[in-house]
């Protein structure tokens, strides 16, 4: 097993990586920034070190810093939680080339599933579902553009290669606007990614977002985990995420996720990691894979009782799955929203001193927070200061469950979206299930 791990992230997912050391009987090392001091997993760590000021581009994306920490601290691993680094292919390859375990997949599979053109094509290999496209980057031959989408049909979107996060994206409903669509994509790509390499594809009007978990060892076993709706989105931005997916089937949830697993085994894949699809009159259609541990991974966890980050350090420290397929037993429903410090109806982030917080509680409620009455959330990173996950037998139970959670919860000091969320769950369209990745935008009069 792993001796000593470097947790190169904040925030909630880093106490998550560092509760899961623990529990296991791994050191830990937690890098942090000068406005980081205070964080929960910073003082419960078994050593830290201040990698620099609060910019993340000097912390906690300085990957010389990151591993210095590692060196000087004697651990062999780094775990890199979400976001910052953790699908960045040199980050992957540096650590390997300097003696340490990167805890999650190879570089090459980082760098292959983060181009989005390759993607698609390695996903098209395995006999993954796509969305009808370009099959390649566009070139400058605006008459053969023209041509590919007349053939795909319209609207059509352009797309970064590089993209994510809602960026590097334009929709276009008529042959008129669509060269010049191209122009824009490219140049913002340029701007944005340092790639203008833009595709095009499909634009779906009204799919869901779901997604499949998937867990492999780089020895020839890989597993899905279910699927998980993602939705419920502002900006491209996930507000609630739950699984199992409303109106998935079961024959649909073993043929798509045994399409994952076997893309997996293609790629050689190692570690967890996520097929996103969008999902339209009961098609699914590849749009990316997420090289890392998701967000919401909770909701998985809850279902399947499985602890997807144990087996992230266990596989890394050169273990097999620790369970096969038919071991997967998807029970209940559970349900995760998103606490932001920001203000409900503005969404303008809230950052200050906590004058008083409290987790709320009781059968099925899983509260991952890094927060605590007295702490001050920063202005520099993400407004996201906690998950609040609720498991029942069914989906009704799950929301009964939520609906007490959200009314339990407390943070006084700082705005924060309960008060958003609260009014999801009054929706009868979610109450249903089943809506679109428009809805929330659209009830909130935001297009």
């Amino acid at each position: 097993m792993l001796d000593k791990v470097v947790i190169a992230n904040r925030g909630e997912i880093a106490l998550r990586v560092l509760r899961a050391c623990r529990e296991m009987g791994i050191k830990t090392v937690a890098v942090h920034s000068t406005a980081d001091n205070n964080l929960k997993h910073v003082l419960l760590a078994d050593e830290t070190v201040c990698i620099g000021p609060p910019p993340s581009a000097e912390s906690y994306l300085d990957m010389p810093a990151i591993i210095s920490a590692a060196e000087v601290t004697d651990a062999v691993a780094i775990h890199p939680g979400y976001g910052f680094l953790s699908e960045n292919a040199d980050f992957a390859e540096r650590c390997e080339s300097s003696g340490f375990v990167f805890i999650g997949p190879p570089a090459s599979a980082i760098r292959l599933m983060g181009d989005k053109v390759s993607a698609i094509r390695a996903m098209k290999q395995a006999g993954v579902p796509c969305v009808p496209g370009s099959d390649g980057p566009l070139g400058e031959d605006a008459e053969e553009n023209l041509r590919l989408a007349r053939d795909i049909g319209y609207p059509v979107i352009i797309k970064a290669s590089g993209g994510g996060g809602g960026r590097g994206m334009r929709v276009v409903h008529s042959e008129a606007s669509l060269t010049n669509a191209i122009t824009l994509t490219k140049a913002e790509a340029r701007s944005a990614f340092g790639n203008d390499t833009v595709y095009m594809e499909k634009f779906l009007e009204k799919p869901r977002h779901v997604e499949f978990q998937v867990i492999a060892d780089g020895q020839g076993n890989a597993v899905h985990l279910g699927e998980r709706d993602c939705s419920m989105q502002r900006r491209h931005q996930k507000v609630v995420e739950e699984a199992p997916a409303p109106g998935i089937t079961e024959e649909q949830r073993t043929k798509i996720g045994e399409r994952c697993v076997d893309a997996c085994l293609d790629l050689d894949y190692r570690s967890a990691g996520t097929f996103e699809f969008l999902y339209q009159d009961g098609e699914f259609y590849f749009i990316e894979m997420n090289t890392r541990l998701q967000v919401e991974h909770p909701v998985t966890e809850m279902i399947t009782g499985i602890d997807i980050v144990r087996e992230q350090l266990s596989i890394a420290a050169g273990e097999k799955l620790s369970f096969t397929q038919s071991d997967v037993r998807i029970q209940g429903h559970a349900i995760e929203c998103r606490i932001n410090a920001e203000d409900a109806r503005t969404f303008m982030p809230s950052p200050g001193l906590i004058s008083l917080a409290h987790a709320p509680g009781g059968p099925g409620i899983r509260y991952d927070s890094h927060i605590y009455t007295g702490y001050r959330v920063p202005p520099y990173y993400d407004s996201m200061i906690g998950k609040l996950i609720a498991h029942g037998h069914n989906r009704e139970a799950a929301f009964a469950r939520m609906r007490n959670a959200l009314s339990e919860i407390v943070v006084e000091g700082i705005q924060t979206n309960v008060a958003l969320h609260q009014e999801i769950f009054q929706h009868s369209a979610f109450q249903q299930g089943g809506t679109d990745i428009h809805y929330l935008e659209k009830r909130l009069g935001l297009v």
